[in-house]
């Protein structure tokens, strides 16, 4: 914070000094990043090495160009010792040269972790732990670091001070932010987790969980770059809208090139064209499906009987393969239970590996040449269509849910026969090309295209509000994960879809990490007090074994403002009360009742083109997409109306209320729902 002392203006003179040589550092780098692509494209190499150096120079160079303008440094960590060395910490380490000290470290270095862990009990090795203060909005100009915080570790000071407690408060404006300038020991402790392990963090609302998991996207990048790229890193969230949200959190941080996706496009073989009736969408997404489905596909491999014994002619020789070994062959491959397509091929290798056996009794080892020749031959590949044939994921899936009796067949002692009736196409397509697929049949795609052949893997998925993924959502999210490790994030009181999670070892089981921690994130940091005591209320009321969360935001505001037979009116009001406070404002109602709130501000002269020109500030949203996103200032218009849309509308009224950073105006005309 500023002041008129003369020591801290002279403390702050010198660190604008330091930031104004780190900015001078950082465009040489930028500018030797691509002096080094010049320099690598005309190096003299292999095609294949100057394939892969030109690719990283490039890469490199790329990511120095997207780094968002701001500040280059957060803290400084003086520690104690005779060299009594200081280190600024920011989200990159910047020096003069390769080989010279850093100016600033990257915030996820090993040394760096003192920043966050280092107390007064256990000071580390710090003496003192520097915070820096920076004026809203700053683009990086060193006049605009206003201010700085000092804790003496050594000497048994410890407290998060103004500066963080600014951070924490700034109103919400635009994209999520990062906080790698605010982040608290427990949060560090799951950031910082081996990348071999599967997290789950069951994370109260404002407790950080996305934060959470994008700034462990970013350290397992920095901490184990090869293996993390070699497999890819994905980032999956709730919606589009939520994706946006957190777009530049990671560019933040100096880190690009990360897939951020919803599982929806993941898995979209098709544009989805029709609505899912509730019913059928429930039987689709049990987990229940997933052996209707391996039924069905697998009932199209036969054994082979009545096929008789193979001949392939080779000039004027025949090489035969008699009817039982075929049968062993087939029998074989189907108990070994490899993805389809696998066991296709494996079926055509060992039927060509006997034809081998026998060429090399006649006359010695034939040629590659032979091998492919035989491989490719007419009556080979007639037989193993015959017994393995070739099968899109979408015959599968319309067949099934076109046809009665092959359904009957696959859900045998699985699905009763409510369900197969509510699985049944009402108005079946011609064939699967004039198919009209809903959500939930793309879900049905994908299971059945992950038997048929393994979908991409990554080395690590992070996926958000997890407890709204159904069995089969798991298991489309295990397949791409089957190798490598996964940070779940969610909240089981935010559950709001019919088949939402109510334990997260289930949950863990169906993305195949059974063994995963799941660690639970209680104290907030956005939501204020008053707020969360209202959420705690609801919480109550919810079906899930949650702990109820306490906030270290003492400030915000809790009201109430009754319609009186004019709830537009209403709307309004509270609208323009919230637009004379700073930040943004959310207007969250039932999605039914958008259009009206929406035509309400509009009439009154706010929103787009308003002529109050406050619009950008306002953001009408409906309760079904809220979640996942936060707002300075809330108001929920008729709880009651957001509770009966939906079957569990508690729950989304619990998401509704826990968005507000600042404050949170409940506008109802009915009855109260707690």
């Amino acid at each position: 914070m500023t002041s008129p002392d003369p020591a801290l203006r002279h403390a702050l003179d010198q660190e604008r000094a330091h930031h104004d040589r780190c900015r001078t550092a950082l465009a040489v780098m930028v500018d030797g990043a691509d002096e080094q692509v010049v320099i690598g494209e005309n190096a003299s190499a292999s095609g294949a090495d100057a394939e892969i150096l030109g690719y990283q120079l490039r890469s490199q160079a790329k990511a120095m160009h997207e780094l968002p303008e701001g500040p280059l440094f957060f803290g400084r960590l003086d520690f104690s010792g005779p060299e009594q060395q200081a280190l600024h910490i920011g989200r990159l380490r910047i020096s003069e040269h390769p080989a010279a000290p850093p100016l600033v470290v990257d915030w996820r270095a090993p040394v760096s972790r003192a920043f966050y862990q280092a107390g007064a009990r256990d000071p580390q090795g710090v003496a003192v732990r520097r915070r820096f203060g920076w004026a809203p909005g700053s683009r990086g100009d060193s006049a605009d670091l206003t201010g700085l915080e000092d804790e003496h570790l050594a000497r048994g000071e410890s407290r998060a001070g103004e500066i963080v407690a600014r951070e924490i408060e700034r109103p919400r404006v635009g994209p999520m932010r990062d906080i790698a300038a605010t982040i608290q020991p427990e949060q560090d402790d799951l950031v910082r987790g081996d990348l071999t392990l599967s997290v789950c963090v069951q994370g109260a609302p404002g407790t950080g969980k996305t934060a959470v998991g994008l700034h462990r996207a970013a350290y397992l990048l920095y901490t184990h770059p090869q293996r993390i790229r070699r497999g890819g890193l994905l980032i999956l969230g709730p919606n589009r809208t939520f994706l946006s949200y957190i777009s530049e959190v990671l560019p933040a941080l100096g880190e690009t090139g990360v897939r951020q996706s919803t599982l929806r496009d993941e898995i979209a073989r098709h544009p989805v064209k029709r609505r899912e009736d509730e019913r059928a969408a429930a039987v689709k997404h049990d987990a229940r499906m997933a052996e209707v489905l391996r039924r069905a596909l697998y009932a199209r491999v036969g054994g082979g009987e009545g096929i008789g014994p193979l001949a392939v002619p080779e000039g004027s020789y025949r090489w035969r393969v008699a009817e039982g070994e075929l049968l062993r062959i087939v029998a074989g491959v189907r108990a070994e239970e490899p993805p389809y397509a696998v066991g296709r091929e494996r079926v055509r290798t060992r039927v060509v590996r006997r034809i081998l056996e026998q060429a090399e009794r006649r006359g010695g080892p034939p040629g590659a040449a032979w091998l492919k020749k035989i491989s490719r031959a007419r009556a080979v590949g007639e037989y193993v269509d015959a017994v393995w044939p070739r099968v899109r994921p979408e015959e599968v899936v319309s067949r099934l849910l076109m046809d009665p009796e092959e359904l009957a067949r696959a859900a045998d002692g699985l699905l009763d026969a409510d369900e197969q009736k509510a699985l049944l196409w009402a108005r079946p397509p011609r064939s699967w090309k004039s198919a009209r697929w809903s959500a939930a049949d793309l879900v049905l795609l994908d299971e059945v295209a992950g038997l048929i052949e393994h979908p991409q893997q990554y080395g690590h998925v992070v996926v958000d509000e997890a407890q709204d993924l159904s069995p089969m959502e798991c298991r489309a999210i295990a397949r791409r994960a089957a190798f490598g490790s996964v940070t779940v994030l969610g909240d089981l009181a935010q559950g709001t879809t019919p088949w939402a999670a109510r334990s997260w070892e289930t949950v863990m089981a169906q993305l195949g990490k059974p063994d995963a921690v799941v660690v639970p994130l209680t104290t907030g940091f956005r939501v204020p007090r008053a707020v969360l005591a209202l959420a705690n209320r609801l919480l109550e009321r919810l079906d899930v074994a949650v702990p109820a969360a306490r906030s270290l935001r003492g400030d915000g505001e809790l009201r109430f403002r009754a319609a009186d037979g004019d709830l537009p009116g209403a709307v309004v009001g509270a609208v323009r009360d919230a637009l004379g406070r700073e930040g943004s404002v959310g207007v969250v109602a039932a999605d039914a009742d958008v259009d009206l709130v929406w035509e309400a501000l509009r009439s009154a002269g706010i929103g787009a083109g308003g002529a109050d020109e406050l619009g950008a500030r306002v953001a009408v949203v409906p309760a079904s997409v809220v979640k996942g996103l936060e707002y300075d200032h809330v108001v929920a218009v008729e709880p009651a109306a957001i509770v009966e849309a939906e079957e569990r509308g508690l729950h989304r009224l619990y998401v509704v209320v826990t968005r507000a950073v600042a404050g949170l105006e409940v506008v109802h005309g009915r009855p109260l729902p707690w």
